[in-house]
Formats: structure tokens, C-alpha cells, sequence
């Protein structure tokens, strides 16, 4: 008797553990650890992932599997292992954290088929089945009892391929090649018996009197001015035939990659290398923090130890913050390393994520670079992995299971005995403070490539314009910089952290800020669309024309948005050539793109943009940037808003004079004397560590203390205050005299979508049964949760306190 373990598709705490199903002797030789099954559980049929494959079970009466979904384990022995331990440490269920690990294709509803691959004789059995056919259903091949082991054997020999054909929008995509089906000598005879009038007909046996290969259809009839209609007719003779072949969606075809080789190295740069190349070759697993300022070539080291662990036949995983995974960062991977490259991010469609990820599970390509998901990518041979620009909070999942991929990548380099390279201008705290303390190897690149110095930078106050009568947007610095470059022909990039056309909407008469109806957050007015949106709810209403508080007609537009600044830039400076990049311009497929080519190509000066221009750009012509509105940021209800602000100044800033020309950066602010942008300014980082430092260790925040986040929400006020409460007390209870438990508390944005947030929060050194008291608290609300709609959040590493 065979026996799988298997965690079912079913995210309750009854269901968080393995259930037995017996293995039909017919696969008995096919069940393997890492596969999907459909099981029976209940009255209905769900999916499920194998965790074990046993001899034994304690129960008598077991149901035996519904159908295996896989030929070949989805998720390798490694990654079933890191799945149990995510879901241990961010309490979260099993079925959760298998299904983060996979692309969204494998989660929907497909076909399989069993496709020959080679000329080569498969085994007898299999021949009659196909009967001469390349492709067959595999229902039909369970239907007629085939032959398991042997399917298997033939799949590794690399004989055969199972291809997964999707219920969906997102199918195998297949192209049609035409190629002949006689011998030369057959179709020379059929080119002498077809009549002079066919001449289309003639022109194609000609071709293929020349040309035996197979060519695509779409090339045939464009290269020979042909049709369809012309090729069938041939078909229909029996001449040619149709061949369908399942090709890889690539997002990148349109692309033509120049090869790139090494560049060589300066001295920093060697300096560096030389500990991450000394670890691939003695195989340690050891942490490394690359300190580089911006513009110090980090890209190089990374891909020269790349080529280091592909010369030693391993693997490497890249990731990169998504706003920064700009074409610009795929070709310096794909021009290195051309087809060995797979990419993951969220701008590809779900079928071509499906493609990328189907060639790392098939061993076609060796470099997986992608965002935070990519940590998955199902390597084992890993050499190296690299996470570039560390300190971004996007390498943190924001819902179950709210893992980081910095602590994922350390287990993975653990279980490889590889290094992980975090890289960073600005690193993290609680990571320099490690390295610092010798937990992390630090190696440190302080200067710019080519000699090359950091742009001055200059801060305005913004009070003073005030003062002077100036109610614009702009600084009169700024203005008059932006005139000087554009005179120059040279190009400029301008940030604001804000989308939309202005932040709210007021009342002048009565003071009424227009809100969102289910949140406790004032509407964004957007100019394109004459709307008010939330930007968390995604209500949106037509723009008022007179205050719903006092019927005045005084409405007046408050704050700043990129729409406005748009609007603003082209009346001050009408022959401003302006580019608008933020979530709404970049919200079509391939845009983000496109708007950056055209940057590139000079058609614009000004590059006017929120977060996803601060990272990863690299532009020769640019010599000026400027920032307009820093503040918001600075003074959001987080621990951590003053380094997220250094941070940010200090990434904008590495945008200006990256090359031959000097730059110049203009940060206009109400708060100058802040110590984030004057220590930014001077790109002070080690000044600005030492003093938040002090401030961390005076408040008991990170990274001289964990945190742990409690978030409870409820569609009744009460009901979210009492529950918070309560679990206050709990924690109290049980945990030790050394914990500090602060709450309940309302959330900083009490209501989202007619929810009431309350939160806690926990403040500790060392809380070993922290996790275990946790998980019996959401056992203890169990019924509330899935009857009374209640939900709790737990985060062990919370990166953002809103």
C-alpha cells in the first residue's frame, strides 16, 4: 500500500495538516513529493499538494486520489521544506505559502496533453497509443490504461513533454509551420502535373524543393507574397503538411539584445569581488552587504560573479525592487547573458510569467531576475543570490504569508551553501547595523565610477518663497534651472511622491473636505477624468460644483499631485517637452516602457514622476533634478519615515549627472533643518545611521528591538475594540515581564471599505512562544472569523505601521 500526504486546498486552522489518500497502484511509481493532486475532501473535489509519500498509514479506510495534476514535482524537496518554515514563522497556513511559490496559471483550471518531442523511436507501447501522432490528450492516454512508469521514463529522457493547456485566457500559444510531406523527387513530379495558371501553387514547390526545413506560415506568405488559401490547397494534395508548435511568449521578442562582455574592474570594485568569488568557490553560505553610493557600478560586480557561478555549471537568482525592474535593468542582464535570462515581474501577462517559469522548472535557463516572487524560482543548483537596492519594503509581502524575501534568501543560501549579496546606497538600518556587528560581511564602494562626484545639492525653503510672494509650486531656483538646462538641451527629472491632480478637495466657506464615503481618507481630485477617487477603496465620484456640507460654490483644490505639476510645468515654461510617468500613465502593458524610450530618445526634457523614477534609471543627458514636495513623507505617522526620506533624497538624487555631464539636485522643502534632508544632502549615510540610531535605541524600535503588528478589523466599531482588547490582554498574560504591549488603538486610517481598524502592538528582544500564542489566539476567534467576518493580521516584521 501506498499512501500520500497530502495538505489540501482549504485555508482553515482544521485543515493545516497533512490528510492521507491512498495511491491507485496504476501511479504508484508517479506520486512523488512536490506534486499536485485533486483529492475527494468532502462533497467536492479539491487540490491539493503532496508533502510525503508513505508505506503506511494510521487510518483503515482511506479514499484513494482523484487524478494527478503533474508528471514532474512543481516544488522541489528544498522548497517543500522552506513552505513549512514560512508558514511557521509568519503563522500563516501551509496551503498559503505552496500556492506564493507558483505562478497564478498553476492555481486555474487546465488540460494536459503528452506531446512527442524527437524523432527518436519512443517505446513500442507508446507508439501504438499515439498512433503516428505527435500529440495526444492525456485523459485519453488514462482512459486506455497507459503505461505510467513509462510515460516517466520517456519525460526524463527528454523523449517526451507534458504541456499544460490552460482553461483560460492564458493557453500554450502555438505557432503554425508549413514544411513538405514528400520526398524531393514526388514534389518535383507534383511542380510538372499543376497547371501554369496555378502559379502560386508553383512558386511554393519550388521553395520547397530548396528549403526542406520547416518555416513558419506567416513568413512563408509574406516572403513568397502569398495566402492561406494557396498553402491549403497544397495541403489538401498532400504535398505539405501543417506542423503546430507550442512556442514561449516572450515579452522581450521585440527586443534585439546587443552582447555585452566584462567590463573591467576598478579598484573598489575589486575589492568587493574578491570575498563574494571566494565564497562561490569554497561554497559558504555567508551574507554580504554591498554599500555602494549611487552610480559606484554595483550592476558590474553583480554580473561578474554571476558569470563566475555559471562557469561552475550553477545557477542565480537576481531580484530587484518591482518599481526599479525597468527595461533598462533587464537589458543589462539579457545583453550579458542573453537566452540563459528568465525574467519575473507583475508587468508581464499571467501567461508569459507562465512561460519564464516554465523554463527555470524545465532547466532551460540558468539567471532568474525578477521581483520579490522570484526567490521561488525553482533552482537546485543554486550559486549565488543577489538582492539589489536591500533597504526597499517591496521585498516585503503585504499579505498572507507575509514573508520578506531578504530572510527567505538566506535560508535558501543556507540549504545551497551560497552567498546572498545585498546591495544598497542606503541600506537598511537593522542591515548595516548587522554588518556593523560582523552578523553580515561589509564590503563598502564610497565613490562614483570615472571619478565621478555626487551631485551638489541644494535645499530650498520653501517658507522663504512664501514670504517673497512666490504661491507657485516652483522655487524661483528651480524654475530658473530647469529654463537654463532646457536652453542647453539637456533633460531633467522631477519628483513628487503623489499621483492624481491635487491631494483634496476643501469647502473654503465651511472647511468640508470631500471624503470617501467607506474610508476615513479625502478623495483625490483627477483632472483627466474630472473625478474624486480613494486611493484605497477605489470609490470614485464625478467633481463636485459646490460643497455637499453648506451648498457654497468655494470648492478649491488643496496639495499637489504629478497631473497638476503637469499642468503648472507647461504654463511656466510652454516649450517644456513634459513625460508624466505615475500609476495612471503607466497602467497599460508595455507604457512604462515606451514612456522611458522616449526619454531616452530626447523627445522629451522633463521626466515628471512619483516612486518609479527614483531607482534603477540611467540616463547620460540628464543634469538636473528636482524634488518638489518632500514633507508628506517625512511626517507620516512611521518610525521609520525619517530613513524611508533619506532613502528616497539620496536615490533621486543619484539620477543627475551619471556620465560626462555635472548634475545638479534641488530639493524644495518646509522643513529644511531636518537632519534626514541635510544629512541626505551632504550623503552623509553613516552620519544619519549613527543618529537614528540613538533615536531608535531612545523609542525601543528596531533594530535594538522586534516588533510584532496586530491588526483587527470588523464592520462594527465595538466589536474590532473589544476583540483588540482582549488580545492585549492575552499577550500580556502570557508573555514575558520583558515585552512591551502597547494598545489598543485605533489604526492610523481607522475606517478602509466600512471596516474599523484597531491594532497593537508587541515591542521584544527574545519572545521564543510569541508565535505559538498567537496562532491559539486565531484558534480561539475562529468562528468569529469565518461567521461574523472578523479578521486579525499578524505581522512579525511590519514595514509599514498605516
Amino acid at each position: 500500500m501506498r499512501v500520500a500526504k497530502v495538505i489540501v486546498d482549504v485555508s482553515t486552522s482544521q485543515t493545516n495538516h497533512t490528510f492521507d489518500y491512498l495511491i491507485p497502484e496504476s501511479w504508484e511509481n508517479i506520486v512523488q513529493k512536490g506534486m499536485r493532486v485533486s483529492v475527494p475532501f468532502g462533497p467536492r473535489k479539491v487540490m491539493g499538494f503532496v508533502l510525503e509519500v508513505s508505506d503506511h498509514s494510521e487510518f483503515d479506510k482511506l479514499k484513494p486520489l482523484d487524478e494527478v495534476m503533474d508528471l514532474t514535482p512543481v516544488l522541489t524537496e528544498e522548497l517543500l521544506q522552506i513552505g513549512k518554515w514560512i508558514s511557521e514563522q509568519t503563522v500563516s497556513f501551509y496551503i498559503q505559502t505552496f500556492q506564493a511559490m507558483l505562478p497564478q496559471i498553476l492555481k486555474a483550471k487546465y488540460k494536459k496533453e503528452i506531446e512527442v518531442l524527437t524523432d527518436v523511436e519512443i517505446a513500442e507501447e507508446l507508439q501504438q497509443l499515439f498512433a503516428g501522432r505527435a500529440v495526444m490528450d492525456f485523459e485519453e492516454f488514462v482512459e486506455r490504461n497507459g503505461n505510467y512508469s513509462l510515460l516517466l521514463k520517456e519525460v526524463k529522457n527528454g523523449h517526451v513533454q507534458i504541456n499544460y493547456i490552460v482553461k483560460s485566457k492564458e493557453t500554450n500559444k502555438t505557432k503554425v509551420f508549413i514544411a513538405p510531406n514528400k520526398e524531393p523527387y514526388l514534389l518535383e513530379e507534383a511542380l510538372e502535373d499543376t497547371s501554369n495558371r496555378a502559379k502560386k501553387q508553383k512558386r511554393i514547390l519550388e521553395y520547397f524543393l530548396e528549403q526542406t526545413t520547416p518555416i513558419e506560415q506567416k513568413q512563408l506568405i509574406t516572403e513568397l507574397s502569398t495566402t492561406t488559401a494557396t498553402i491549403n490547397q497544397l495541403v489538401e494534395r498532400n504535398l505539405l503538411k501543417k506542423i503546430e508548435k507550442k512556442v514561449y511568449r516572450d515579452p522581450f521578442q521585440d527586443t534585439d539584445f546587443e552582447r555585452s562582455k566584462s567590463l573591467p574592474l576598478s579598484g573598489q570594485q575589486q575589492t568587493a569581488i574578491k570575498p563574494i568569488w571566494q565564497a562561490i568557490e569554497e561554497k559558504q553560505d555567508e551574507v554580504f552587504l554591498l554599500h555602494g553610493v549611487t552610480g559606484s557600478g554595483k550592476t558590474e560586480v553583480y554580473l561578474q560573479a554571476i558569470e563566475r557561478v555559471l562557469d561552475k555549471g550553477m545557477e542565480a537568482i537576481v531580484l530587484v525592487p518591482e518599481i526599479a525592474l525597468t527595461p533598462q535593468m533587464v537589458q543589462r542582464f539579457k545583453s550579458r547573458f542573453g537566452s540563459q535570462v528568465a525574467v519575473l515581474h507583475s508587468a508581464l501577462s499571467a501567461g508569459e510569467k507562465f512561460d519564464e517559469w516554465t523554463k527555470i522548472h524545465k532547466k532551460e535557463v540558468n539567471v532568474v531576475v525578477g521581483a520579490r516572487s522570484a526567490i521561488f524560482a525553482p533552482f537546485e543548483n543554486i550559486g549565488i543570490i543577489i538582492i539589489d537596492e536591500e533597504h526597499e519594503t517591496s521585498y516585503k509581502q503585504d499579505e498572507q504569508p507575509r514573508y520578506h524575501a531578504r530572510e527567505v534568501a538566506k535560508k535558501r543560501g543556507n540549504y545551497h551553501h551560497c552567498p546572498v549579496v545585498l546591495g544598497s546606497a542606503t541600506p537598511m538600518l537593522e542591515s548595516y547595523a548587522r554588518a556593523k556587528k560582523g552578523v553580515y560581511h561589509l564590503l563598502e564602494m564610497p565613490d562614483r565610477m570615472n571619478e565621478g562626484e555626487m551631485p551638489p545639492v541644494e535645499i530650498v525653503d520653501m517658507r522663504d518663497e512664501l514670504y517673497a510672494g512666490n504661491r507657485t509650486m516652483f522655487s524661483r531656483n528651480l524654475l530658473e534651472a530647469i529654463k537654463t538646462r532646457i536652453e542647453k538641451k539637456e533633460q531633467i527629472v522631477l519628483f513628487l511622491n503623489r499621483r492624481g491632480y491635487s491631494t483634496f478637495v476643501m469647502c473654503r466657506e465651511c472647511g468640508d473636505v470631500m471624503k470617501c464615503p467607506a474610508c476615513d481618507i479625502a478623495l483625490t481630485y483627477h483632472k483627466s477624468s474630472h473625478q474624486l477617487k480613494c486611493h484605497y477603496c477605489d470609490y470614485q465620484i464625478a467633481m463636485v460644483k459646490e460643497c455637499q456640507a453648506c451648498n457654497s460654490k468655494t470648492i478649491r483644490y488643496f496639495g499637489t499631485g504629478t497631473q497638476k505639476v503637469e499642468e503648472a510645468l507647461r504654463e511656466h515654461i510652454p516649450e517644456a517637452k513634459v513625460i508624466r510617468m505615475d500609476v495612471d500613465t503607466t497602467r497599460r502593458k508595455g507604457s512604462h516602457k515606451k514612456l522611458l524610450e522616449k526619454f531616452g530618445n530626447k523627445e522629451a526634457n522633463i521626466l515628471l514622476g512619483t516612486q518609479m523614477i527614483a531607482k534603477g534609471l540611467d540616463f547620460e543627458n540628464v543634469t538636473l533634478v528636482g524634488v518638489l514636495a518632500v514633507d508628506a513623507m517625512l511626517h507620516l505617522p512611521d518610525f521609520r519615515s525619517s530613513e524611508k526620506t533619506f532613502q528616497l533624497l539620496t536615490q533621486v538624487s543619484g539620477r543627475a549627472g551619471r556620465h560626462k555631464l555635472p548634475g545638479e539636485v534641488i530639493i524644495q522643502t518646509y522643513t529644511p533643518e531636518h537632519y534626514s534632508i541635510q544629512l541626505a544632502s551632504q550623503y552623509h549615510y553613516q552620519q544619519f545611521f549613527h543618529q537614528e540610531m540613538q533615536t531608535r535605541r531612545g523609542f525601543r524600535y528596531p533594530p535594538y528591538y522586534f516588533l510584532t503588528l496586530i491588526n483587527v478589523s470588523h464592520p462594527n466599531q465595538l466589536k474590532a475594540q473589544e476583540v483588540t482588547k482582549t488580545i492585549c490582554k492575552l499577550l500580556f498574560k502570557h508573555l514575558s515581564d520583558e515585552a512591551t504591549i502597547l494598545g489598543p488603538t485605533p489604526s492610523p486610517i481607522v475606517r478602509i471599505n466600512n471596516r474599523y481598524r484597531y491594532q497593537c502592538m508587541v515591542k521584544y528582544k527574545d519572545e521564543p512562544n510569541q508565535r505559538e500564542i498567537i496562532r491559539k489566539i486565531q484558534e480561539h476567534y475562529y468562528d468569529d472569523i469565518h461567521r461574523n467576518d472578523l479578521t486579525i493580521q499578524v505581522d512579525f516584521e511590519p514595514y509599514s505601521l498605516m
